[in-house]
């Protein structure tokens, strides 16, 4: 098994190639993008775009519209996967703020999380990530602070 950049490795798995005699140090796809059915659709070095298909079927809420819980962690991992690709083998890194403004409902809709950094620094990133639906309209915009961790920090992380 060969050893991979974590980015080259998202690339790989974005652009639907076999990844089975590659790894990385990181785990992708995450089991939590398993289960809730992401996909990442776009990666950069710092920035990624992950989407799904949400239904109320299966993540509404009680008034009927999709989750908001659903929306933060699709938010949460557009960020986590584009810091991602920023970390060196014995790094990691941990969500230190999560804030979330929703300004429509979605029902049963492709929806698209894209996150970016607004503020890079050696330790504390600060990313915005917006949520759009099949029409482009913004559903929820995201902001969070992300600790890149070394050393001692990192381990078991």
């Amino acid at each position: 098994m060969t050893t991979i950049p974590i980015l080259d490795y998202i690339k790989k798995i974005v652009n639907g190639e076999n990844v089975e005699e590659f790894t990385t140090f990181q785990i992708y796809p995450t089991a939590i993008s398993k289960t809730l059915g992401f996909h990442i659709i776009n990666i950069a070095l710092g920035e990624a775009k992950v989407s799904i298909r949400a239904d109320t079927e299966i993540h509404g809420n009680q008034q009927g519209t999709i989750h908001g819980g659903l929306l933060c962690e699709l938010a949460d991992a557009a960020i986590g996967t584009a810091h991602s690709t920023l970390m060196n083998e014995g790094e990691s890194f941990t969500s230190i703020e999560l804030k979330i403004n929703f300004f429509r409902p979605t029902w049963k809709d492709t929806l698209t999380a894209h996150a970016k950094p607004i503020q890079s620094g050696k330790t504390i990133t600060v990313y915005l990530c917006e949520i759009t639906n099949t029409e482009g309209k913004l559903v929820a915009a995201v902001t969070s602070t992300i600790m890149t961790l070394r050393g001692d920090k990192a381990k078991g992380r």
